[in-house]
């Protein structure tokens, strides 16, 4: 018996300890792999192509590097430094951020909790193919479209719906006539959240040895199937599509710019919640800052190279752009790749390979999003059986996944996945720039300006994006650009006048008089004060400190783009509004905006997700310069004098009793 325990715990290792008590990860580089695997997934090998064929030439790099550079290393600093610095998940992070900022942290996990039981659905599908791969022919051979939509997915064709003459009315909504359920989709969904099941239900320290499989073999395999791709005939001109051509007047319109940003969090995973949950298994002092450039950059390098493997098989099969006709995800990896398979020799080897490699990638992901929540529930939980919360959380997903395994699933799949990244995955980004560099220690601000001051300064800022973006939708960009720099520049303007003079100094360059002091206060304090206390856990001995660059960037630039993103929601639903399933996405990807509102209005709703022991951490006061590990020594010493004095109190009162 003590044979096989010890045989149990080599295979299946428990986590060791951080000197908190905290479960750590067994090395620096499972934690790298374990998030790259989550980000690292079939949004790398299927979605990255089929947006790039879409917006084919060189000009999509323009907002797809912004997006990286601006919106999605700054971001991505920011979760993990949290999960670091506060040893918590998402929503205990964020209530260390500020208490009223629970509903974020929540916010990123509803992201997960949304796309896991679809994104494990459009698993089983690769697995069908997986198991159809080691019959000859292949059964998809000469009727790759037929093969997907009549015998993978099944789905009943809808009855359209239409619009009144003008189009201001929806006339008959799309109607969906198939109900059943495809047997062998909800099989492979089972045993797909079994994998997910086993590869986290000890902790990291299992995930940290699971990883090195997950992200190690694929990366061979896909290496191997760029090989082969570019072996092609013709490939060359695939190649010659993307990287030899230029389309400038694309960048005219707003979509590649939303499919750009969409795809940077899609691939990298900024905003599902899982790498403030990983990072909080990290030792305390690791080098956060340089984790997550290397992990956006690895992605992007990833994506990129792995792409060729789409890229060759394009020319090949001399699929080039034409205007209204679109290539997506489920095209490239379903049509696409299995067509050219085929006339490949030995077309089943080729098979096996890409469909286990798509498998292997996308399960990691889901792992990934699955690991977040259980966090959420052993931190507010610590005393429960983790492989119990793992159980019961992944039978809840299957159940959840069973109306994508339908003869309407992949349909309600495209609604649901469409709406929770251009509604719920944008504001929630957005919701963590702007929330971040606003509350946190905002009682400094307002002792030193002035609470009047603060609400107009605030005020401008937020209702300038929000009129700024909308009149752009409804007038035109640049009425909204006036309106929106307009409002925050005179908003700006009154706070500073209105403001009292600081009795703190400000730093150089802002110290020359009181209005610029003013300033500092109102529009950087914030951002600054949380890079500086976040560097006194994450940027000690030789660790990369947060640059003083990345307050303001995350505030002034990646949110107004986040912001001109989200916009473009609005219009693209209007013109999908007679479809039920896309109403339905729409409604789902709004709620993450009211688990937000609510828990920055009525925080104390969901204090039952934080320890009691930390509920009072995001209520930090201690004056406008003063870093917290300074006031905490000048309390202990506080603490240490009123002792002493207690004891000194006490020595003379038993000599004058004596």
């Amino acid at each position: 018996m003590d044979r096989l325990r010890s045989l149990v715990d080599y295979l299946l290792p428990a986590p060791a300890k951080s000197p908190d008590g905290r479960d750590q990860w067994p090395s620096r580089a499972a934690f790298l792999l374990a998030a790259m695997g989550g980000c690292a997934g079939m949004g790398n090998l299927l979605r990255y192509p089929s947006q790039v064929f879409n917006n084919n030439g060189l000009q999509w790099f323009i907002p797809y590097l912004m997006c990286v550079f601006l919106i999605a290393i700054p971001v991505l600093v920011l979760e993990i430094a949290i999960g670091q610095a506060y040893r918590g998940g998402c929503v205990v992070a964020n209530n260390s951020v500020h208490h009223r900022l629970k509903g974020v942290g929540l916010s990123l996990l509803y992201v997960g909790f949304v796309i896991s039981p679809y994104f494990v659905a459009n698993l089983a599908w690769i697995m069908r193919y997986f198991r159809s791969s080691f019959q000859s022919p292949l059964p998809w051979e000469g009727r790759g479209e037929a093969f997907f939509y009549e015998d993978v997915v099944a789905n009943v064709d809808p009855v359209p719906g239409n619009f009144s003459v003008d189009g201001s009315t929806v006339v008959k909504y799309t109607s969906y006539p198939g109900v059943g359920m495809i047997g062998e989709t909800v099989g492979w969904t089972v045993f797909t959240w079994f994998l997910v099941w086993i590869s986290i239900f000890r902790g990291v320290g299992l995930t940290g040895r699971v990883v090195y499989f997950t992200m190690g073999l694929p990366i061979v395999i896909t290496l191997i199937l760029i090989g082969r791709s570019l072996s092609l005939e013709n490939a060359s001109q695939g190649v010659k599509l993307f990287w030899a051509t230029w389309n400038g007047d694309k960048l005219a319109s707003g979509e590649i710019w939303q499919t750009a940003c969409g795809q940077v969090f899609f691939s990298t995973g900024v905003g599902f919640g899982y790498f403030t949950s990983y990072a909080s298994y990290n030792q305390k002092y690791s080098n956060a800052v340089m984790d997550s450039i290397l992990i956006v950059t690895s992605n992007v390098l990833f994506e990129n190279i792995a792409a060729f493997a789409v890229y060759g098989v394009v020319g090949f099969l001399g699929l080039f752009p034409q205007d209204g006709v679109r290539l997506g995800s489920f095209t490239v990896g379903f049509i696409t790749l299995p067509s050219a398979v085929t006339q490949m020799p030995g077309a089943n080897f080729w098979a096996v390979l890409l469909f286990f490699t798509l498998m292997v990638l996308g399960y990691s992901s889901a792992f990934a999003m699955v690991d977040a929540l259980v966090t959420l529930v052993m931190d507010a939980q610590p005393r429960w059986n983790r492989s119990l919360v793992v159980t019961a959380i992944v039978v809840l997903f299957f159940l959840l996944s069973l109306p994508y395994c339908t003869e309407f699933g992949y349909y309600l799949l495209t609604g649901i996945d469409r709406w929770t990244n251009d509604v719920a995955l944008v504001f929630v980004v957005w919701a963590e720039c702007v929330t971040s560099t606003t509350v946190y220690r905002w009682q400094d601000v307002v002792g030193q300006v002035g609470l009047p001051a603060f609400i107009i300064f605030n005020s401008g800022f937020f209702s300038g994006m929000v009129l700024g973006v909308a009149i752009a939708q409804a007038v035109s960009p640049a009425a909204g650009a006036g309106v929106g720099f307009g409002l925050f520049i005179i908003c700006t303007t009154a706070s500073v006048v209105a403001g009292k003079s600081p009795d703190k100094p400000a730093p150089s360059w802002w110290q020359k008089n009181v209005f610029t002091r003013r300033l500092w206060f109102l529009a950087l304090y914030s951002g600054n004060q949380l890079r500086q206390d976040l560097n006194e856990i994450i940027g000690r001995d030789n660790n990369w400190s947060i640059p003083s660059f990345w307050g303001p960037l995350i505030r002034y630039v990646s949110a107004p783009i986040l912001a001109i993103v989200y916009s473009f929601s609005y219009p693209s639903f209007y013109k999908l509004r007679e479809d039920p399933l896309h109403i339905l996405g729409f409604a789902v990807g709004h709620i993450a905006l009211l688990i937000i509102g609510s828990g920055f209005v009525i925080p104390r709703w969901l204090n039952v997700l934080v320890p009691p022991t930390r509920r009072g951490e995001g209520k930090l006061d201690i004056g406008a310069n003063v870093s917290p590990k300074n006031a905490q020594s000048e309390e202990t010493d506080g603490i240490e004098v009123a002792n002493k004095s207690s004891r000194e109190g006490e020595d003379v009162s038993r000599t004058m009793i004596q």
